[in-house]
């Protein structure tokens, strides 16, 4: 059953249909094992904690922080927090210092609720920066509060605060009948690749009409099982676990993001949103498989993908009768090879994989399907309540589309090439920032989503973030993510940034992959380097250039990468280079690793 009452009214509708059916897994890590909650139980928290914070004096409208990775409580904290008609504001867990402070105090929050010692820690910090901030509420019961800490309470003691009171009782079924979809739900910060964050408002109607159109075009139910991998703070995952709530899907709860293949062979989802990097990894994973098998078991496994990436791309994404040898030897394989394949991995019980955040590589696209994943590939920003399009069960669908948009979405493309969107799902503004609101649109309304595309028999491409394209000293024009993109499919490569601003050639800061690379540097009796020294190694460095030189042997000479240099050390939020969404801030690499860049281009 599928049902979109007002976000407000959700846990507890929900609760009336499935009762004792699990709404929720979770892994406890004292014992190990995974717990369930059902959806009495779902109800029962968000209640409670609607309560306390009424106890509290938690206006309508007001805005309220969570900061905290995954976890059952903050779903608690979102739906009681919007079961108020209160705003939840999501902090990634991994957000800064200076970032918490600065979001606390443009959005003038009282109450936060953080996770674990990390985002405890990290609020106590910047308490005497934070003026409007008056509570702290945390969910994990280890965190060890400051011997001066006055403000703080553990989850479970507040939720007790509000038990059996008839006032806040009362005011709570007042805020419930009062809800309406002109209320914002979200203010959710960008992540900030160029400059300061903006809090994108997401209201009520953009997810009313969002999740309609999802339920028209997804076949997403009660018998699902939904891993929440990405973060809940993500737009992406936020909508997409909002959207498995209102079809009753089981949700499995991954806390820690490094656990995520030992979660997913415990739980077995049918179903789990991610960015492409994810299947960037388990597509290696595959081919190192393949590498490391006999030479029989490499043929059949590379054959099967082989047989299976023709069969989705030539026939099957386009609704059209495959030849019957080539049919027949797709089943074989998917009885046999494909299946132990998945069943490795976790995924032995497929329904489908929504896959968006980044620009997906045709390989990877057809690896998905080949190996039965179902990948659906699709796009959309914090702005436009995450999907503008995606890929449609039933429909034709295109190798290196991002699918057809969403039904009520308007969508167009400027004379300049740039990708507009217009519909009920796109947001009114940013938070406290009238003149960026104003930069954001056209004069006759049209979101402008600063990525470049073109549509093609109804299906939607993007060519290239237009504020990420370079113009070289020669005048051509340069898309980086896509050269980093061919770089990183190759799992030699962990990360990749290029080079090529008003520069003369392209170069790129390349950090290898080193399981991978000290695996080949032992097959050659390279041993006993340090990372820094393989690095360096000259050997090492012609093994690159030409795994270099076949990635990018389809690129025009000017696009190529003539110079690189290796990096001992990852590109990391802790030294500013990367985003919370784990996106490239290229102002910060650059100024980081001045040095080297310039001496790739001394000559």
């Amino acid at each position: 059953m599928k049902i979109n009452p007002h976000l407000a009214h959700l846990i507890h509708e929900s609760a009336k249909i499935y009762g004792d059916r699990t709404a929720l897994k979770y892994k406890d890590y004292d014992s190990g094992k995974w717990l369930d909650v059902s959806w009495k139980q779902f109800d029962n928290n968000v209640r409670r904690t609607s309560l306390a914070m009424l106890g509290i004096g938690i206006k309508a409208q007001e805005n309220i922080a969570v900061f905290s990775q995954n976890k059952p409580e903050f779903l608690y904290a979102e739906f009681a927090t919007m079961g108020i008609r209160a705003v939840t504001i999501p902090f990634y867990a991994t957000t800064s210092a200076a970032q918490v402070t600065y979001m606390v105090n443009d959005a003038q929050i009282r109450l936060i609720f953080v996770g674990e010692q990390q985002q405890y820690d990290t609020v106590f910090s910047v308490l005497a920066l934070c003026h409007s901030l008056e509570h702290i509420v945390i969910f994990d019961r280890k965190v060890k509060r400051a011997e001066n800490d006055h403000l703080s309470v553990y989850f479970n003691d507040f939720i007790k605060q509000g038990a059996g009171n008839d006032a806040l009782i009362a005011e709570f079924h007042r805020r419930q009948n009062d809800a309406n979809n002109e209320d914002t739900a979200n203010i959710l910060y960008t992540s900030g690749t160029t400059g300061v964050s903006k809090g994108v408002i997401i209201t009520h109607s953009q997810y009313h009409h969002a999740l309609a159109a999802h339920h028209k075009t997804l076949d997403l139910g009660d018998k699902d099982l939904v891993m929440n991998f990405l973060p809940y703070t993500h737009v992406f995952e936020g909508a997409w676990t909002k959207l498995s709530i209102t079809c009753g899907a089981t949700l499995a709860v991954n806390e820690r993001p490094q656990d995520i293949l030992q979660s997913l062979q415990e739980v077995r989802p049918t179903c789990m949103c991610s960015v492409p990097r994810f299947w960037e990894k388990v597509y290696h994973a595959v081919l190192e498989k393949a590498e490391k098998s006999s030479p029989i078991q490499r043929k059949l496994i590379l054959d099967a993908l082989k047989t299976g990436g023709e069969y989705w791309e030539k026939y099957k994404s386009k609704g059209v009768p495959a030849p019957i040898g080539l049919r027949l030897k797709h089943e074989m394989y998917e009885r046999t090879i494909v299946k132990l394949l998945r069943k490795t991995l976790g995924f032995d019980r497929p329904n489908f994989f929504p896959v968006a955040g980044a620009a997906v590589m045709p390989n990877i696209e057809r690896f998905g399907h080949a190996a039965g994943f179902n990948l659906v590939v699709g796009y959309g920003l914090t702005e436009t309540c995450a999907s503008v399009s995606f890929d449609r069960a039933g429909e034709r669908v295109s190798l290196g589309s991002i699918g057809r948009p969403l039904p009520g979405v308007e969508v167009k493309i400027s004379e300049e090439g740039e990708i507009l969107v217009k519909g009920p799902t796109v947001t009114p503004g940013y938070y406290n920032k009238a003149f960026e609101t104003q930069a954001s649109f056209t004069a006759d309304g049209w979101f402008k989503t600063g990525d470049a595309g073109y549509i093609k028999n109804g299906e939607l491409y993007i060519t290239e973030r237009i504020k990420d394209l370079f113009k070289t000293s020669n005048g051509k024009y340069i898309a980086p993510q896509l050269i980093e993109g061919k770089l990183t499919i190759d799992r030699h490569f962990e990360q990749a940034v290029i080079v090529a601003d008003q520069r003369k050639f392209v170069s790129a800061l390349i950090v290898p992959n080193f399981a991978a690379l000290e695996e080949w540097a032992a097959e050659q009796g390279i041993n006993g380097l340090s990372r820094e020294e393989l690095c360096r190694d000259k050997r090492v460095n012609l093994f690159i250039k030409e795994r270099i030189d076949t990635l990018q042997q389809d690129l025009a000479n000017y696009e190529r990468i003539k110079r690189f240099t290796l990096l001992p050390r990852p590109f990391s939020m802790e030294n500013g280079e990367l985003t919370n969404t784990l996106k490239i801030k290229r102002r910060v690499v650059y100024a980081n690793f001045a040095a080297i860049i310039d001496a790739m281009y001394s000559d």
